[in-house]
């Protein structure tokens, strides 16, 4: 099992990285691991929504927001029968800005499993592009 874990500081208000974070929908737009990305549920974002992100290296996977904090935390979990775990995002007002602490866990499952240290050699350079990413989107504007 992999738990990854990296913090960061954008200079923004926790509102607008939060929003941009639950924003399954226009992942795509901004997160080079995630070719595509649709919401599949109606109404207001919350715990629940659920996003189809096309993954590289992966295809297709709906994604769930879950632990639904508003401007405090959220956990973006995948549904996929090879993997479990999901990454949480935990947002802290600071004087520069919003901390964004991330944790990633990564289970593999089934015959996956054998493939447990590539799995966090992967995750770990997905993490960081994700969080190189997100700051991009939020200090280049949108």
């Amino acid at each position: 099992m992999a738990v990854l874990t990296l913090s960061q500081v954008i200079s923004r208000p926790v509102a607008d990285v939060f929003d941009t974070v639950v924003d399954g929908a226009r992942f795509a737009e901004w997160n080079p691991t995630v070719r595509t990305s649709r919401l599949l549920t109606e109404g207001p974002i919350g715990d629940g929504t659920r996003f189809e992100w096309d993954l590289r290296g992966f295809g297709r996977v709906v994604q769930e927001l879950a632990e639904f904090e508003r401007n405090r935390r959220v956990r973006i979990v995948p549904h996929l029968q090879s993997l479990k775990g999901g990454h949480r995002f935990t947002f802290t007002s600071v004087a520069e800005g919003t901390r964004i602490d991330h944790e990633l866990e990564m289970v593999p499952q089934g015959l996956f499993r054998l493939m447990g240290p590539l799995t966090a050699t992967i995750g770990r350079r997905n993490l960081r592009a994700t969080a190189a990413a997100l700051e991009r989107r939020l200090t280049d504007g949108e």
